[in-house]
């Protein structure tokens, strides 16, 4: 991936002037106290004059990782994708419908546990499922793993073939199954193969209030059925305040670093367009913060047809894209306030 890189970063027509470059690596040396491998992923761009206002490498992970923004039993609570759906369903929080979930070949529903060891078994069990919960579809996600990494969907008319390309992993895994949500129409308008979620990432402050200090949209593209910019799909900003989508949006440089303005299936153009119920949106992870008070979370929200659903919720979020997306995090007084109190 490294190589995929580099070589954006040397074919790019977008690039500042060599010297420009060297000075502004230099800069960042000193300011940054650090080697800033990041800068070719994204800041060498001349587009980018403000490459100061973003996070250096040793900012994010002290950001992320900090003792002092985490509380143990909350991060192991948000992380741990079967517990926090467990959690969310005992606090009546919206959630997707927890339908059962697998320990490698211990299948768990209804307060009943089957052990399955075939193809046939697993098709029985989730046919069962689709039949008395009467739903359209299953979404398969791995408990512990992130990114979209692993994840599956099965419907009535695909179980058979799709159990069978996944039937190896899942067996040996540990997945939670869901049901498969709705997407409001007005998302499916952009891109209706994939839920396509918002990225909420809180802070609770010294004053004990919470800020929204980021708001990003992320959307699959083709076939893909996840939405993470790790596992293909880019990135749109949203203004925090307006619930509007930015102008432009962004892939990740692995995957080529490009810098759009519409979506490339559906051409739709992002900028203006407004998010549905944005108002519950910030409501909902709000409420939840007061439920798990972390100081730092990141929320994956879709969009209903009825409102605002938690898909899942990151103890650590990473903040790259975010930074893209916002233009500089650290233009943001409550992150900046909390790097200089523990750096």
């Amino acid at each position: 991936m490294a190589q995929n890189r580099l070589k954006v970063f040397l074919k790019s027509p977008h690039k500042k002037h060599p010297l420009k470059i060297i000075k502004e690596v230099l800069t960042l040396m000193v300011v940054k106290r650090e080697i800033p491998y990041y800068y070719f992923k994204y800041l060498y761009r001349r587009d980018v004059p403000n490459y100061l206002d973003y996070m250096g490498l040793k900012e994010r992970m002290t950001f992320r990782f900090h003792k002092s923004m985490h509380n143990i039993d909350y991060e192991n609570l948000i992380d741990d994708k079967l517990y926090f759906a467990l959690f969310s369903e005992r606090a009546n929080m919206r959630t997707p419908k927890l339908l059962s979930y697998n320990f490698r070949n211990s299948f768990f529903y209804k307060n009943k546990i089957w052990k399955i060891n075939d193809l046939d078994s697993v098709h029985d069990f989730f046919q069962n499922i689709l039949a008395k919960e009467n739903i359209a579809g299953v979404f398969f996600r791995p408990i512990s793993d992130w990114g979209g990494k692993g994840c599956f969907r099965v419907t009535k008319g695909n179980s058979r073939q799709v159990l069978e390309e996944n039937y190896e992993k899942l067996i040996k895994g540990n997945f939670v199954h869901n049901e498969v949500l709705q997407q409001h129409e007005a998302i499916n308008e952009i891109h209706s193969n994939s839920i396509n979620t918002l990225r909420i990432v809180t802070l609770i402050v010294d004053d004990g209030s919470i800020e929204i200090i980021v708001a990003v949209m992320r959307f699959g593209i083709g076939d893909n059925i996840v939405d993470n910019a790790s596992s293909g799909g880019f990135f749109v900003g949203i203004d925090i305040e307006k619930g509007i989508l930015n102008k432009h949006g962004y892939y990740l440089a692995k995957f080529g670093g490009e810098k759009i303005t519409e979506h490339p299936d559906s051409h739709y153009e992002f900028n203006g367009f407004k998010v549905p119920f944005y108002g519950e949106v910030l409501s909902l992870v709000k409420e939840t913060v007061r439920l798990i008070p972390n100081k730092l979370i990141g929320f994956d929200i879709a969009i209903t047809p009825s409102g605002p659903v938690i898909i899942e919720a990151n103890a650590t979020p990473a903040m790259d894209i975010s930074d893209v997306a916002h233009g500089g995090l650290l233009k943001n007084k409550h992150v900046k306030k909390v790097l200089k109190d523990l750096m």
